[in-house]
């Protein structure tokens, strides 16, 4: 890949995001960070350092807006954006029947609808450009194999959706040389899990072990820069789907 480059990363406060930013900065690139509450992302942007290469967008990707203000913010401070990581996104476990309409709603709006309308202003900028580019939406394994002990069926409809939107996109974007993949990630030790003793998930994969942030940023460095690689979703799951450690 390419070091001359600007990414945008969505989610970027914590967890995933925000190491998915930390190793676009290592490898010498430039990087647009979004998350919803600006005093958050400050901080983010501050753990990160390298402020000349570190722009800040905060709002939610649920609004047009915020994909619009990222793209603005990648041309104004760095000349173009070449890579959306779409990490953005809620998930939480709720059994079934006790997930409420506004629940259901808010996990469509954060994790579907605002993929679709980042997605939809980085694209038009990309096509500008004229050069291509690459999308590395992040999805989940339980799309393809769901935990009965770990119900989640409202996120896990919405990240179903990014993961029907990476093939979609990449035919119908592959002829202006935009790929578009996705990392779907077993269980990664994140925030996000930091109240769960995370460690006793290891035997739902075949490796014996949670996966670590760093792990599926490697996973997104690559695909945004396999030329020859689009519409695949790659398991970052240490063999969750494939098999059981016990």
């Amino acid at each position: 890949m390419s070091t001359n480059i600007t990414a945008v990363v969505t989610g970027a406060s914590s967890g995933i995001g925000l190491g998915i930013a930390r190793a676009f900065l290592a490898q010498g690139a430039n990087v647009v960070i979004n998350g919803r509450d600006a005093d958050r992302l400050a901080k983010a942007a501050a753990q990160l350092g390298q402020g000349a290469r570190v722009a800040q967008v905060a709002g939610s990707i649920g609004d047009a807006s915020t994909g619009e203000a990222l793209v603005r913010a990648a041309v104004e401070r760095f000349g173009g954006v070449d890579v959306l990581v779409n990490n953005a996104g809620t998930f939480a476990a709720k059994p079934f029947t006790e997930v409420t309409e506004e629940e259901l709603d808010g996990y469509l709006a954060g994790n579907l609808k605002g993929t679709y309308l980042t997605t939809q202003a980085v694209v038009r900028r990309m096509r500008e450009q004229g050069h291509g580019g690459s999308i590395v939406n992040i999805g989940t394994v339980l799309v393809d194999h769901a935990i009965a002990g770990f119900p989640a069926s409202a996120p896990v409809v919405s990240k179903g959706g990014v993961h029907t939107l990476t093939t979609s996109l990449a035919a119908e974007l592959a002829a202006d040389g935009i790929r578009v993949n996705l990392v779907a990630p077993g269980v990664i030790r994140t925030p996000l899990l930091e109240d769960a003793d995370v460690d006793s998930f290891g035997g739902l994969a075949l490796l014996n072990r949670i996966g670590e942030v760093t792990e599926i940023a490697d996973a997104v460095l690559y695909l945004a820069g396999a030329e020859f690689i689009t519409g695949h979703a790659l398991r970052v799951d240490g063999g969750h789907v494939t098999g059981r450690a016990l």
